[in-house]
């Protein structure tokens, strides 16, 4: 059997930038060990499935090593396949997912996503936290799949050089650091190496629980957001109550055909 496949880097203008993602348009769905191998077997932070269904698009990310249950980058990376390649004249899509109904709208080449919004509640600061990241920091919050660690500076941010093993004990799933930018609103960096990702380059689900927190922290509703990985990711974000708007570019890398022999 064959299968068309994309790959896509999302939060980016720029051609090696941002997060890239694979994105697997199906007919009907695969059984889930199959959709398993092909996370792997492409070895990204996520790749995207999914099989329109009426009026919307169901939509499943697996990592290399399991499915998660909100990805930004590869729902960004998919609705730029839908609207470039699939529904060419459609500014506006609806994706069923396991977080609900997600929408993304095109504006241009600026794509932006209508997620739910993830507040994080404070918890203790103990010592695996200094020795995890050489430093105190100033708060740690929660929110269900992330961990929020704040630090005093951007530099800080940009320079670490994580233990992936001791961030493996912070939390069994993932950890976002941040900080107030310099240049922008705020910056982060997120790690996942319980979920097959030591480092994630751009992320949009961990934004629905950075904009709640810097909302409240800086007294604003919208914002400009880098992620600063190697590859860097730019984002611009809305706070909305009970929604975040997440808006960014993608650039298509490449094209191509699965071969399954199912």
């Amino acid at each position: 059997m064959t299968f068309q496949f994309y790959q896509v880097d999302a939060f980016t203008s720029k051609l090696f930038g941002g997060n890239p993602a694979a994105v697997v348009p199906l007919e009907k769905w695969l059984d889930d060990t199959t959709l398993q191998n092909i996370a792997a077997e492409n070895n990204l932070s996520e790749t995207a499935f999914f099989v329109k269904e009426k009026d919307h698009y169901h939509i499943r990310w697996m990592t290399p090593v399991n499915e998660v249950p909100l990805c930004g980058h590869a729902t960004l990376a998919s609705a730029f396949v839908i609207f470039n390649y699939i529904e060419k004249n459609s500014n506006k899509l609806s994706f069923m997912s396991k977080s609900g109904e997600l929408i993304v709208t095109r504006d241009g080449d600026s794509l932006t996503m209508d997620f739910p919004s993830h507040k994080p509640a404070p918890v203790g600061i103990d010592e695996k936290f200094e020795k995890c990241f050489g430093k105190k920091p100033l708060e740690v919050l929660q929110n269900g799949f992330y961990l929020l660690v704040i630090f005093d500076s951007e530099e800080y941010i940009r320079n670490l050089k994580p233990d992936f093993e001791l961030i493996k004990g912070l939390h069994p799933h993932a950890v976002i650091v941040s900080a107030k930018g310099n240049e922008v609103d705020f910056v982060s960096r997120m790690f996942a190496p319980n979920e097959g990702i030591n480092e994630d380059p751009a992320t949009g689900s961990s934004h629905t629980v950075l904009v709640p927190y810097w909302s409240e922290k800086l007294g604003k509703k919208n914002f400009r957001a880098h992620q600063v990985s190697r590859r860097m990711g730019e984002l611009i974000c809305v706070e909305e109550g009970a929604r975040v708007k997440i808006s960014g570019k993608a650039v298509l890398y490449a094209t191509g055909s699965l071969f399954l022999g199912l």
